[in-house]
């Protein structure tokens, strides 16, 4: 007789209903006429988004005190549900994105976006290396795949095929740093491996080392940290700006909070040797992120070394390894990734008027020309760069607090000159779409308006509230991140 263990069916409901939209989106493809097809399947995407959202946000209020389920393979906790709220709500915003402008493979567009999110959702939760493992190349492959679904763009083959060679190393690494590590503690679970490692006096076993090194490489591919982001801006570029969009929020939100997870999980009795290499990477990150980024005039790339540039940031709140670090992750997680979907939505908004890649060049006017989106993206700009004007000064503040809260007062004065750096590029990009001098746009007769797309614009004003809100609303956001952040053993 086969013994199955209890499945609690309420824990993964987020997961099973994008996984669930999944599936109706790809039998769409077949059986919906073509004249329909996208309208169904953007119709189905939404709505597998929002019932994702909601229970989610159910599922964070319903487990204060948070568990193991499924044979101890997954946690129910409000650290899991509000990172599977951030990412099920920027499933929705990218399915408003392209709700207006995805033509080719509509069905199967959604289908995988739906199952990316999916796994996303269950990769947050994962309890042990297999369900790390399994979970992350679920929503890798979907990702691969997006990349270069529009094939007849240019360089969007390129990029699918970079991120898949890239990402299957990053891959590897993290499969042989948990055999690693099973090979020392015979354990898969997280908590198994630390009890392990306690029992027998494992600490600093170079196995255990090895595999605990690999892992962080693995999952540093993932965050864009250097020196583990060569893939990121080349793949950033050729990708669809929808599916870049995705990406710049969704997986840092993904991996940030299982790295804080597993760390602290599995391997809390290593925390002298992963503080000082998330130390490392952090500020490795931080100096290759801005300095790259100053002379970049393709926008998308600009981002792109701006997205490794916060991967830095978010890092000095990972390597403080305390319950204070943990919450400014969680906050800081809220407002990138408002800023950072916005900002590429904006980006993909230019990329319809023109036909062409968005440069700081062809950029001038823009705000003017649409001063909604021009306005929104002078507060993203300013919200990257740490001005109070968003939630990145706050979620700056917070890091740095941690950091300093641990001791390392060298770490806050990295950030601190990595934050003015950053100032001359984000300005940069205010001052293209703003004060460029009439001489220097070089208009040329339009042939008519831009389209209104009311979708894309409601995704950016979405964005826009929860940068600019989560300055107003710090007291709220912050109680939830400690609240979440209490599900981790402190």
């Amino acid at each position: 007789m086969i013994h199955t263990p209890h499945i609690d069916w309420w824990a993964i409901t987020p997961i099973l209903v994008l996984v669930g939209g999944s599936f109706v989106a790809l039998l769409g493809a077949v059986l919906v006429p073509a004249a329909w097809r996208r309208h169904f399947a953007v119709s189905v995407a939404a709505a597998s988004s929002i019932g994702a959202t909601v229970t989610a946000a159910w599922l964070y209020v319903d487990s204060g005190n948070g568990h193991r389920v499924i044979a101890d393979a997954f946690y129910r906790d409000r650290w899991t549900a509000l990172a599977q709220v951030i990412l099920s709500a920027t499933t929705l915003l990218t399915v408003l994105v392209g709700a207006d402008r995805v033509r080719e493979h509509e069905s199967e567009f959604y289908a995988l976006l739906l199952a990316a999110a999916g796994g996303m959702c269950f990769f947050v939760g994962a309890a042990n290396l297999i369900t790390l493992f399994l979970s992350l190349e679920w929503f890798s492959l979907a990702l691969y795949v997006m990349c270069a679904i529009d094939y007849e763009k240019e360089g969007a083959l390129e990029a699918g095929l970079k991120y898949l060679v890239v990402g299957s190393f990053g891959s590897a690494g993290l499969l042989f740093g948990s055999a690693l590590v099973y090979g020392a503690t015979n354990s898969v679970g997280f908590v198994e491996i630390a009890n392990a490692v306690g029992a027998h006096g494992l600490s600093g076993d170079l196995l255990l080392v090895l595999g605990l090194a690999m892992i962080i490489a693995g999952l540093s591919f993932k965050v864009s940290a250097a020196p583990f982001h060569m893939w990121t801006p080349d793949v950033y570029q050729g990708a669809p700006t929808t599916v870049t969009a995705f990406m710049s929020a969704a997986t840092k939100v993904a991996a940030f909070t299982l790295v804080v997870r597993v760390t602290r999980t599995a391997f809390p009795q290593e925390a002298h040797l992963w503080t000082w290499a998330f130390a490392g990477i952090g500020v490795a990150s931080l100096v290759i992120g801005n300095f790259a980024a100053l002379v970049q005039r393709d926008v998308k790339r600009l981002l792109a070394y701006s997205s490794i540039s916060h991967a830095g940031f978010i890092l000095i709140g990972v390597s403080a390894g305390s319950a204070l670090g943990a919450r400014a992750v969680m906050y800081y997680l809220i407002p990138y990734s408002a800023m950072a979907f916005g900002s590429f939505a904006i980006v993909a908004a230019r990329e319809r008027e023109l036909g062409v890649p968005v440069t700081l060049s062809n950029f001038a006017g823009f705000g003017w020309e649409r001063p909604f989106l021009g306005v929104a993206m002078w507060f993203f700009m300013f919200g990257f760069a740490g001005l109070p004007l968003g939630g990145g000064f706050i979620g700056k503040f917070y890091v740095l607090s941690a950091a300093y809260d641990h001791g390392w007062t060298w770490l806050v004065v990295v950030g601190v000159l990595a934050t003015l750096v950053s100032l001359y590029y984000y300005l940069g990009v205010v001052r293209a779409i703003y004060m460029r001098g009439p001489e220097e746009l070089q208009l040329a007769p339009a042939g008519g308006s831009p389209a209104r797309e009311t979708l894309l614009h409601l995704a950016v004003g979405a964005c826009l509230v929860v940068s600019v809100g989560s300055l107003f609303a710090v007291s709220p956001l912050i109680t939830l991140a400690k609240h979440a952040a209490s599900a981790l053993p402190f």
